[in-house]
C-alpha cells in the first residue's frame, strides 16, 4: 500500500501537480521525486499501539490535518473515514473475513475490536454518497455492489501499476542464472508463490499441488515473512519436503521473478495480487486462483483455477506448464497484457477520477 501510493504521488507530482502527504511513520529519508517536482511529506501524530486505537487515531487526525475543504482531493489508500476517494485496496473487508475464515473461527473474528473497527469504517465509507470509491478490479467492484448495494456512478476501477523496466523479461537472462545458482536449483522447472499471510496465499494448496503435478524435478520456492517450520512439516508429510524452499523475506523479487519459471497463487482472497502483476511484466506465466481480483484481468494469458482450495486443478495447471513452449507463449501475453498498466497509464486514470470529484 505503501508502495502504490508514493508511486502515486510521485507521479503526479512528475504531472504538475501539487501533492500532499499525510503519514503516521515517514522514513528518515524518504525516496526524492525528480528536480522541479514536489511533494509535500506531513507526519501525523497517531497512537502506533493497538491496531483499532491506531487505525481510529489515524482515521482522525488525518480528517483534521487535511480537511476535504482545504484541497481539490483527498485521495485515502488507508483505512479512513473522510475522504473523496477512497482506494479499496483491499477490497470488502467482510468479504475478505468471509472467504479466508469460516465457522465458529469467522463469528469470533467479528467480534473482534480490529474487525468491528475496520468493518465500522468500511460500511461508513460505502455508506457516505459523497465519496467515490476507486477499486482495484472488476472483482472487488463486483462484491461491494452486492454487499453494500452501492450504485455504480460511485464505483472506478483502476487497477494497479507496476513498474515495467524493474519487472522485465530482459532480467531472465542476466540475472535468472545466477539467482538459481545462488540457491542452488537444477535444471527443473521452478515455480514461485511470494508474499506474505501463507494459509490465505494458499501455500498448503500449493504444496498440494506439487506433491500432486508438474514435472518431478520442479521445485517451489516460497518467498515471505511467515515462519516457515509448520510448512516445511506439511511438505514433508505430502513427500516434496526436499523439493520446497522457503526464502524468507525479499526485497529484490525482480531478481526472484527472472529466476523462476511460472508464479503460482492460489490465494483465498485477494483484491489484486500485485504479485501477478510484476510476475507479468517480468515475462512469467501466472496461474491463480479465482479468489484474486487479478484473476479476471489476466484472463486468457495465464491459468486460473476457480477454487483455491482446488489442489488437483492447481496440479493439472503445473502438468500444463511442465512444456516451456506453454510457459514461453504465457509469459509473453503476461507481459503484453502488464504493459497497459505502467504507472504513466495509472496516474492518469487517477487524473480523469480527480477531475470528476472536482466538478
Amino acid at each position: 500500500m505503501e508502495g502504490v501510493a508514493w508511486n502515486v504521488a510521485r507521479g503526479l507530482a512528475e504531472a504538475g501537480e501539487e501533492v500532499h502527504v499525510f503519514a503516521r511513520r515517514v522514513a528518515p529519508r524518504p525516496p526524492r521525486p525528480a528536480a522541479g517536482d514536489e511533494i509535500r511529506v506531513h507526519r501525523v501524530r497517531a497512537s502506533g499501539a493497538w491496531q483499532p486505537l491506531r487505525v481510529i487515531g489515524f482515521s482522525r487526525a488525518v480528517a483534521r490535518a487535511a480537511p476535504r475543504e482545504s484541497f481539490d482531493v483527498v485521495h485515502s489508500f488507508s483505512r479512513t473515514r473522510h475522504q473523496d476517494v477512497f482506494r479499496a485496496g483491499g477490497g470488502s473487508h467482510a468479504d475478505y473475513m468471509e472467504r479466508v475464515h469460516a465457522g465458529l473461527g469467522l463469528r469470533a473474528r467479528r467480534l473482534s475490536p480490529r474487525n468491528l473497527t475496520l468493518l465500522a469504517i468500511e460500511r461508513g465509507v460505502f455508506g457516505d454518497p459523497s465519496q467515490m470509491i476507486q477499486c482495484n478490479s472488476e472483482m472487488v467492484r463486483d462484491e461491494l455492489v452486492a454487499r453494500y448495494a452501492l450504485p455504480m456512478d460511485r464505483l472506478v476501477v483502476i487497477s494497479n501499476g507496476v513498474d515495467l523496466e524493474r519487472f522485465h523479461p530482459s532480467r531472465r537472462q542476466a540475472v535468472g542464472e545466477r539467482v538459481r545458482e545462488s540457491v542452488g536449483e537444477g535444471a527443473g522447472p521452478v515455480w514461485l508463490l511470494a508474499g506474505n499471510g501463507f494459509r490465505r496465499k494458499g501455500v498448503d494448496t500449493a504444496l498440494r499441488a506439487l506433491a500432486g503435478g508438474g514435472p518431478a524435478d520442479a521445485v517451489l520456492w516460497v518467498a515471505g515473512a511467515d515462519p516457515a517450520p509448520p510448512w516445511r512439516r506439511l511438505a514433508d508429510e505430502l513427500g516434496v519436503g526436499r523439493r520446497v524452499r522457503f526464502l524468507g523475506p525479499r526485497s529484490d523479487l525482480e531478481d526472484i521473478y527472472a529466476a523462476a519459471d511460472a508464479l503460482i497463487l492460489p490465494t483465498r482472497y485477494d483484491a489484486f495480487a500485485n504479485v501477478c502483476l510484476e510476475a507479468a511484466a517480468a515475462g512469467l506465466a501466472v496461474v491463480t486462483s479465482g479468489a484474486n481480483g487479478a484473476a479476471r484481468w489476466i484472463g486468457e494469458a495465464g491459468l486460473v483455477v476457480g477454487d483455491p482450495e482446488d489442489f488437483t486443478g492447481f496440479a493439472k495447471a503445473l502438468d500444463a506448464l511442465a512444456d516451456p513452449m506453454t510457459r514461453e507463449q504465457l509469459g509473453g501475453a503476461a507481459r503484453r497484457r502488464a504493459e497497459a498498466l505502467g504507472w504513466p497509464e495509472h496516474v492518469r486514470a487517477l487524473r480523469g477520477l480527480y477531475e470528476r470529484v472536482r466538478r
